[in-house]
């Protein structure tokens, strides 16, 4: 009896054991971080530096302002100083992006230059509102043959040789931007010249700079981007600037869609192509090499949800097939 008791206790200790082995155990610690955990696989970080084109920089800010906040964790170093500086520093690896508001040229692709159209502006010619001849030439207009006879060959000195009144002498002081730019280079194509370099004048530094001394000077005649001679908020041309209109039909006459006193107009006539191109232009993005990465994923963006910053800001968003195409330069 004794023994079958200790068979029945051996077998219970062995059930007990077996139990205990097969019950539900605590899991593992986890080894990650629980920062690393909580944080997605996929979110960008780290810094973006880009430089180049007056023309673009308003805009770049605001992209950049609009990315951070969706990626907090990226931070933007943007700087103007012309598309040259933008270009140079792009080549020389410098900057991961440089804003370049012309076309690239063959020897900086050869360079390893990558580019994509991101939105389209345009070069607008301007005077002193209070030039003696304003009243005239917003009347009769500026045709093309005249800006070249003042920009590229000096053959036109005067106020009374633009509207046509030898009697009227006073001299035109003529303005130009002495940085490397892309305004200047689309002003000097439409004037009839190749290159910036093509163009007379006084020159000054910079688009802040070209606005400001045409605003000193009644006598003084200059270009500067659609952005930065209307005022964005009112949407008015900035006060004592005024655009004269080119007579672009050739007729000797203002045509009413070839005045510009308000945003809206101009932004039109760039958007539906009557404003010719060049002045008008695409603003393009340049990379050294196709981008990658943070990179990549900034300018995709831009190419997508950050084009409804443009207009508000005095840019032309592209159109569906320009932003597609762009896009697919990406792939």
């Amino acid at each position: 009896m004794r023994k079958q008791t200790l068979n029945w206790l051996s077998l219970l200790l062995v059930l007990a054991v077996t139990l205990s082995a097969c019950g539900t155990s605590a899991p593992a610690e986890s080894t990650v971080p629980e920062s690393e955990a909580a944080t997605p696989s996929d979110e960008l970080s780290g810094t973006i530096s880009i430089s180049g084109a007056f023309a673009l920089y308003p805009m770049m800010t605001v992209w950049a302002e609009e990315f951070s906040k969706i990626h907090p964790n990226v931070q933007f170093d943007v700087q103007g100083g012309g598309a040259g500086k933008g270009m140079t520093d792009t080549i020389a690896g410098a900057v991961d992006i440089g804003m370049i508001s012309r076309a690239i040229k063959p020897e900086e692709a050869a360079q390893g230059i990558f580019w994509v159209s991101v939105t389209k502006d345009a070069v607008f010619p301007i005077i002193n509102a209070e030039n003696p001849v304003a009243a005239q030439v917003m009347e009769k207009g500026i045709p093309q043959e005249v800006f070249n006879k003042i920009y590229i060959t000096g053959e036109i000195t005067t106020r009374g040789e633009v509207i046509g009144d030898p009697s009227i002498t006073d001299k035109i002081n003529v303005f130009t931007r002495s940085d490397a730019a892309g305004a200047a280079e689309q002003w000097a194509k439409y004037a009839g010249g190749e290159a910036q370099e093509d163009l007379l004048g006084i020159g000054v530094n910079g688009e802040p700079s070209m606005l400001d001394t045409v605003l000193k000077d009644p006598l003084g005649i200059g270009y500067g981007n659609l952005n930065s001679i209307f005022d964005l908020g009112s949407g008015n041309l900035v006060p004592g600037i005024v655009i004269p209109p080119m007579d672009i039909n050739g007729n000797g006459a203002a045509d009413p869609e070839e005045i510009y006193k308000v945003k809206e107009d101009a932004f039109s006539a760039v958007a539906n192509g009557t404003y010719p191109s060049p002045p008008a232009r695409f603003e393009n993005l340049a990379t050294l090499g196709k981008p990658e990465g943070l990179e990549l994923a900034f300018i995709e963006w831009i190419l997508t949800d950050g084009q409804q910053y443009l207009e508000a800001a005095g840019y032309v968003p592209l159109t569906p097939d320009q932003q597609a195409e762009s896009l697919a330069k990406l792939k």
